[in-house]
């Protein structure tokens, strides 16, 4: 069983934030799929499950605000006895230009509060992620560019971001971790 985890803070006035931008790319990814999605509630997060390839797969959105995601996480890795190994988490990056990403396999936070409550909470770095781009505006405080809103120019490489990933994400399910990355993994452009 695999768990797929998208970062970002509940409550509707956070749509369509930077911060969000796990969230928005599991809704993105099970659309474009056509995966049936009944969202329920466990753990202070909203779940799904679906088969891909053959597997078991559940899709999380931690619902007890970014900084806290590591208690979520670490909930539905020990009730579904899911293997670290197995764990993918999908956040924003500041530091990689909107429209790029990167796979990662192991690692510190790099600053992401998010991600560090998650290792905190699982007490390892050995979890993969999918760190998507949103860019730095070093005019503005942190904490209000990442909760700020995308532009419609943005959103809509964003769109054209997420359309590409929905590739990566289908490898996923197929591929090693190592040859996922050596496939997809660029610099940034």
């Amino acid at each position: 069983m695999k768990l797929i985890v998208g970062l970002g803070n509940p409550g509707t006035e956070y749509n369509n934030t930077r911060h969000n931008i796990g969230f928005s790319f599991l809704d993105f990814y099970l659309d474009k799929k056509n995966i049936s999605v009944t969202w329920k509630s466990k753990f202070q997060g909203l779940y799904c499950e679906a088969m891909i390839n053959g597997e078991k797969v559940l899709f999380l959105k931690p619902q007890s605000y970014m900084n806290l995601s590591g208690t979520v996480v670490r909930e539905y890795l020990h009730f579904y006895k899911i293997d670290i190994c197995d764990l993918l988490v999908v956040s924003d990056d500041l530091d990689l230009s909107l429209g790029n990403f990167k796979l990662k396999d192991k690692g510190s936070c790099g600053g992401h509060n998010g991600l560090r409550n998650i290792e905190d909470c699982i007490h390892s770095q050995q979890y993969k992620r999918l760190k998507i781009g949103i860019s730095n505006d070093k005019t503005k405080e942190t904490k209000d560019y990442v909760l700020g809103k995308f532009s419609k120019d943005e959103r809509k490489t964003l769109d054209e971001l997420f359309s590409y990933l929905v590739s990566v994400m289908d490898d996923y399910f197929t591929m090693d971790f190592l040859s996922l990355m050596n496939r997809y993994n660029r610099k940034n452009r």
